[in-house]
């Protein structure tokens, strides 16, 4: 399927070559790859059906003219996972997770790799520069010493050690700076200026945008075979399905670029009926793009001195990139948000204890920012929602786990004790009568689960678990925990009956009660609870941090 490269900014349309990286009518590097999308939509699908599901399945939208397969690593196709328990504590049943960790390096940039790298040995090109902030180095590593391309990675002094060793196990040469991403930016664009080397330029490179559009390919897929197809647009049928928003956390901002060109030309071929909102999540310590939207500006003022320990989003000046997707966010009714490094490590604990997904800081960005615009209500619980999860979690540092991540057991050494004595005592060493215990008592297997694991994320709970009011009543007699959590509506005996019985009670009527109740409840119902109950909490609200705060104020 034949493609050109069209200009930005005069609309010139030329051939590709990867070599030519700029307008030969007007000189600028910003262009994109254009296809025949009026031909495409009457032949892709027929195209699909026999296709293997990976980035490749979508070729005659990528500027390959003949995708060699020997250099596949099995990029593309990651999963599209429901996260049940996280929609149901932040109140977002259609809450989905885009995970790119499971690329062949780990991360998203996979798929940026696999493309341009493509292209590059279709070209000819035998060696290649690119500067990077971790992933995107590991990434060309891989996939040029498949190809038998030589990289030259120019990598900061920030990126950790062990991603600084994984590039150059793959063969690469790395070049560390000691100074900003930007920095190295700088160095490697003279290096390969220079030496005449081709260069990765981030979102001004074309194979980098087209790769990252296959994001959005995939998710429109995904979706309908999770939620069916969207309504027909005007009386046309509509095949795919797009989400209400799309969350990502970045840097420079080839991720978003990408993928609302992915969607714009679905759209174009009649595919789906809408883009997404498109929300763009940085870190509060380099947040050029957020600062300078907020000010309503039109380009980014740079951050010249990063303060953020999450060195891949450590980009103070993200060019045009930001006017780009300034446009395309407005466009989409989307936004832009930033998040403190804290609020980000806390969403790492909360992805992987409420998920099982283990994510790195920059990627647990964009949930630290999704929280924040559910809690703003700039995200409506009815939305359907896809948040890319860009990469897996490296070692965790130390200071993201904290000090007591850990816990002794010693075995007692007296040779008199059997060995279930031995047992118990280091039992007891892991789950001493000192942590908080708490009594949760709902008939709903599913917000019992979900209370656990919401308490299990943030701090060593003691937890009992009743099924019913009478069941309940019994346990916290016996227990006397230090704090209960209580659905109002079960049957036999109901959440007013347990605190009426809870009250009568010496033992039991001074432990705290937080009443969390699906129910919306009636003036006489709320005056009935009276004075009786520490909070009133809705299912489906339980924005971490608030539930926790309840918790940690009623439990001394």
């Amino acid at each position: 399927m034949p493609f050109v490269i069209r200009c930005l900014d005069c609309g010139h349309a030329a051939p590709y070559f990867p070599t030519s990286t700029n307008c030969p009518r007007c000189n600028s590097q910003w262009r994109e790859a254009e296809y025949d999308y009026e031909t495409l939509s009457k032949t892709l699908l027929l195209q699909l059906s026999n296709r293997p599901f990976d980035l490749w399945r979508y070729r005659e939208l990528l500027p390959v003219r003949n995708p060699n397969a020997s250099l596949s690593l099995g990029e593309g196709g990651t999963p599209l996972i429901q996260a049940v328990n996280l929609g149901m504590m932040l109140g977002t049943p259609n809450l989905f997770i885009k995970d790119e960790r499971q690329g062949p390096t780990g991360s998203f940039k996979d798929r940026q790799a696999a493309v341009t790298i493509a292209a590059l040995k279709e070209a000819g090109i035998t060696e290649m520069v690119a500067a990077s902030t971790g992933n995107v180095a590991i990434s060309y590593s891989a996939y040029a010493s498949r190809a038998g391309i030589k990289l030259w990675a120019f990598v900061t002094s920030l990126v950790p050690a062990v991603k600084m060793r994984e590039i150059a196990l793959y063969g690469s040469q790395v070049v560390k700076v000691t100074g900003s991403y930007d920095q190295a930016k700088q160095v490697a664009a003279e290096f390969a200026r220079q030496r005449n080397l081709y260069q990765d330029m981030g979102a001004r490179t074309i194979t980098s945008i087209e790769a990252m559009k296959t994001i959005a390919f995939e998710i429109a897929e995904q979706l309908t075979a999770l939620q069916g197809p969207a309504k027909p647009a005007n009386g046309k049928p509509i095949v795919w399905r797009a989400p209400d928003w799309y969350v990502q956390a970045v840097s420079g901002g080839m991720g978003p670029l990408g993928v609302y060109k992915g969607f714009r030309e679905l759209q174009q071929m009649g595919l789906v009926n809408r883009i997404p909102s498109i929300a763009v999540i940085q870190a509060d310590g380099c947040a050029p793009m957020i600062q300078s939207f907020k000010q309503g500006l039109e380009t980014a003022v740079p951050v010249t001195s990063p303060k953020t320990h999450i060195e891949t989003l450590a980009t103070g000046d993200p060019g045009r990139s930001y006017s780009l997707l300034r446009k395309e966010v407005l466009e989409t009714h989307g936004t832009f948000e930033s998040v403190s490094d804290e609020e980000a490590f806390r969403a790492m604990h909360v992805l992987a204890k409420m998920e099982g997904l283990s994510a790195e800081p920059a990627a647990a960005t964009a949930f630290a920012g999704l929280f924040k615009l559910i809690r703003a209500g700039v995200i409506k619980p009815s939305d359907t929602i896809v948040v890319n999860c860009t990469g897996h979690t490296m070692p965790a540092e130390e200071f993201i786990l904290g000090s007591n991540w850990t816990r002794d057991v010693e075995f007692p050494a007296q040779k008199a004790e059997t060995p279930q004595e031995g047992l118990l005592s280091a039992l007891n060493q892991v789950a001493p009568e000192r942590f908080h215990r708490v009594a949760i008592v709902d008939d709903t297997a599913e917000a019992r689960r979900l209370i656990r694991r919401i308490l299990q994320s943030q701090g060593d709970f003691t937890i009992y678990e009743a099924t019913n009011g009478k069941e309940g009543l019994q346990l916290i007699e016996r227990e006397l925990p230090d704090l209960i959590i209580l659905d109002l509506m079960m049957p036999e005996m109901d959440g007013f009956a347990v605190l009426d019985a809870l009250r009568a009670n010496a033992d039991t009527a001074n432990i705290p009660v937080i009443v969390a109740t699906a129910k919306e409840l009636t003036p006489d119902e709320k005056n009935r609870l009276g004075t009786q109950i520490q909070t009133l909490m809705q299912k489906g609200d339980f924005l971490n941090d608030e539930f926790l705060e309840e918790v940690k104020a009623l439990i001394k």
